[in-house]
């Protein structure tokens, strides 16, 4: 009788225990300006109760819950999956924690191309939290992410009409901060009559890439442009040169936004 109390006793204990189960969600897919081109970015939100393990392989995301209760989704997207290869300026930024939160692996071969964090809330309930993972996209990446225009966009009052038009082929990179290089091909430049310039690069087999805004100054074969970046984020001088047939021979950018800067140069081959 003794022996049965006891095991009524034990089962009862074990069915009052909260249930440790594991959580699972594919990362919502945005497309947002703020983010460079040719940078992969997931931002992974998650109401955390206690401790957990967190792994994001692709636009998937696994949370195992290793005390207190599941963790929620709160909010987390991505511009692109986390690439199933090495992937190229790999970064890991905390964004919002009220307790301990840290890298614990970089993806790899040996974990499948996995990012994988550890979380340990104390201060009782759930805490919100976010980190942010960031990489150099490859440029077929950009590819498919994004398409190939026809045509860049153009700013508002820009003229098609009239157009002095120059194109070059050849090489270049590009760089924001320590993300690149993003590899240049094509470009095409436009001015209409009022002075207005419109400068488009192809990036590898990816897609272009967009600077506009007005020509400052001009002697002979050389030309100088107060352009911005099709998102409206980085500012700065473009120079570029061309030979007497319209080819462009040589192109350089230095724009920032006061934080971060993105630095361009290409050349004919």
């Amino acid at each position: 009788m003794l022996k049965t109390m006891k095991s009524a006793a034990l089962l009862l204990a074990i069915a009052v225990l909260p249930a440790l189960a594991d959580t699972r969600f594919q990362v919502r897919r945005v497309s947002r300006s703020n983010i460079p081109l040719g940078r992969g970015q997931c931002d992974i939100r998650l109401q955390v109760d206690s401790e957990v393990e967190v792994t994001v392989r692709g636009d998937m995301v696994d949370v195992h819950t290793l005390a207190g209760k599941d963790a929620r989704d709160d909010g987390s997207e991505c511009n692109a999956p986390l690439p199933a290869h090495p992937a190229g300026g790999f970064h890991f930024e905390v964004k919002e924690s009220r307790n301990e939160i840290h890298l614990a692996a970089e993806p790899s071969v040996q974990n499948g191309f996995a990012a994988i964090v550890e979380i340990r809330d104390t201060s009782g309930g759930t805490g919100r939290y976010q980190f942010r993972l960031s990489w150099v996209m490859e440029a077929n990446e950009v590819h498919r992410l994004e398409g190939s225009p026809d045509r860049p966009r153009a700013p508002p009052g820009f003229a098609w009409n009239n157009t002095i038009s120059f194109r070059g082929n050849g090489r270049g990179e590009a760089w924001l901060n320590d993300f690149g290089p993003l590899p240049l091909a094509e470009v095409k430049i436009d001015i209409d009559q009022s002075g207005k310039v419109l400068c488009w690069f192809r990036s590898g087999r990816g897609r272009g890439f967009t600077f506009n805004g007005d020509v400052v100054a001009h002697e002979q074969n050389r030309w100088k442009a107060d352009v911005m970046s099709d998102d409206h984020r980085y500012r700065g001088p473009l120079y570029f040169s061309v030979d007497p047939k319209g080819n462009i021979g040589s192109v350089s950018i230095d724009a920032g936004d006061g934080r971060d800067r993105m630095q361009l140069n290409w050349d004919r081959r």
